[in-house]
């Protein structure tokens, strides 16, 4: 019988969908955080614009690859 991660293991907010993301994508999501460096001069929701238009990412997933990214990078 498979066992759940413990709570504190569990990974939450943007990052959790990192793993979806590497596997309908194909890409790791340093990929796509160079990506998101190339266009710095945008606002959130136009670089998540932009991942959906120019490279076909779901709305969420491009949400949540920006909102880590800005995070991290503040």
């Amino acid at each position: 019988m498979a066992t759940k991660p413990a709570a504190k293991d569990t990974v939450k907010g943007p990052a959790s969908y990192f793993p979806s993301i590497e596997a309908k994508y194909g890409k790791p999501v340093a990929h796509w955080f160079g990506v998101i460096d190339g266009m710095k001069d945008l606002k959130h929701m136009e670089q998540v614009a932009r991942l959906k238009s120019d490279h076909g990412l779901g709305h969420g997933h491009a949400n949540a690859l920006v909102a880590y990214h800005r995070a991290r990078s503040a």
